[in-house]
């Protein structure tokens, strides 16, 4: 660092004197005119009140290790509280009772002493065109980002028809592998059968609630109705595996209350609860194979509506398997009602869900399936705490 060069103004408070010799130092450093200013007024402002001299004096000295830098230090009375400063150029952070300043800056050289008042107006003009070179690049700037938000609204614009165009697509994809993964109830001499599903999302109608029903050789009606857990696709596809197990198993022999355990046997990495419902036509005989799922309501032509019990643990769960066999016996009139848990369970307590199925139904019982369907699960799904894909599947007997 080279030797210290002093500044005493020739009276305490002599401003001047001050403002000059740091234009001084600033000079003969190259100091740019701007940066000069705010250290001249930061340092004429602090000079009133925290000047420890008397007269007050400044030190400026030149240091190259760090490409070049002016240091300008002033004596106080007592450090600074940099929290209550307001300059246009702050001092370091220092314990010490004095200000300094460490400014970018040249090898020193002879500097010539200008009045202050040229000085003033030379700080004055460097300010002003400081302010007006960025009047212009904000102008630039509004002018750019005008341009930018005209183009962003003309691409949002497309990106929406685009959007919308790709709704319409997935909209007709998911129906047609709705329609494939929901298959039409088959023709039964004798029953009513009908079915109606609500996704919980509207854009996402494939989930894990799905049904198959099949009619055997001898004419029996049966109806798998699952319910795989999770979401999505992979949700979808987990409950197609277990109503194309089910359906094979079936075809190939296997009991019916050994269906639901070996569907759990040989279905590895998925979750479904399960229910298995055969009716025999002919003579209203029903038997019902549970795998946790929820129970089937029965709702007869005379008589008050009841819960069919048919327990068991779903597929995926430890030791799956129906646990026993439910027998009834259908009258002409009767019907069967199969659902997944998000008809019950939509306002979180499902008791009270089994409880308002029992009372909607009997609003809407004696309408045929295609009206009555749609209008239990409306009824059901007023209120909507808990959403989840809905299944309700009806089976009139006689």
């Amino acid at each position: 660092m080279t030797a210290d060069r002093h500044v005493t103004p020739a009276a305490a408070g002599d401003v001047l004197a001050l403002k000059a010799q740091i234009r001084s130092l600033c000079d003969a450093h190259d100091v740019p005119v701007e940066l000069r200013a705010r250290l001249v007024l930061s340092a004429t402002t602090l000079v009133r009140e925290h000047l420890a001299t008397d007269p007050p004096a400044v030190r400026g000295g030149f240091t190259t290790e760090q490409d070049g830098t002016l240091v300008v230090t002033m004596p106080l009375r007592a450090p600074l509280d940099r929290t209550r400063l307001n300059l246009p150029l702050l001092p370091d952070a220092s314990d010490a009772p004095e200000a300094v300043w460490r400014i970018p800056a040249q090898a020193p050289r002879p500097a010539r002493p200008t009045d202050d008042e040229t000085a003033t107006e030379r700080e004055l003009r460097a300010s002003l065109a400081r302010v007006d070179a960025l009047e212009r690049e904000h102008l630039q700037l509004k002018h750019e980002l005008s341009e930018t938000n005209s183009g962003v609204v003309a691409m949002y614009v497309e990106l929406e028809e685009r959007d919308e165009q790709l709704r319409r697509a997935h909209a007709v994809i998911f129906q047609e592998l709705e329609d494939a993964l929901r298959p039409p109830a088959p023709t039964v001499d004798g029953v009513e059968l009908g079915v109606h599903y609500q996704p919980a999302d509207q854009d996402a109608p494939t989930g894990g609630d799905l049904y198959d029903w099949l009619v055997l050789q001898d004419g029996t009606l049966q109806i798998t109705v699952v319910d795989a857990i999770g979401h999505g696709v992979t949700c979808t596809r987990n409950a197609l595996h277990v109503t194309h197990t089910i359906r094979t198993l079936t075809l190939d022999g296997h009991p019916f209350e050994h269906l639901v355990r070996r569907a759990g046997e040989i279905s590895e990495g998925l979750m479904a609860t399960v229910l298995i419902a055969r009716l025999n036509p002919r003579t209203g005989e029903l038997r019902l194979a549970g795998g946790g799922h929820p129970p089937a309501l029965l709702v007869p032509a005379a008589g008050e509506p009841e819960y069919l019990p048919a327990k068991g643990r779903g597929v995926g769960f430890p030791n799956p398997g129906s646990i026993g066999i439910h027998h009834s016996v259908l009258r002409p009139g009767d019907q069967l009602l199969l659902y997944t848990d998000g008809l019950v369970e939509s306002r979180g307590d499902v008791d009270e869900g089994e409880l308002r199925l029992i009372s909607t139904v009997r609003v809407h019982g004696e309408k045929p399936f295609g009206s009555a369907l749609p209008a239990i699960v409306e009824d059901m799904l007023e209120i909507v705490r808990y959403t989840d894909d809905t299944l309700l599947l009806g089976v009139r007997f006689g």
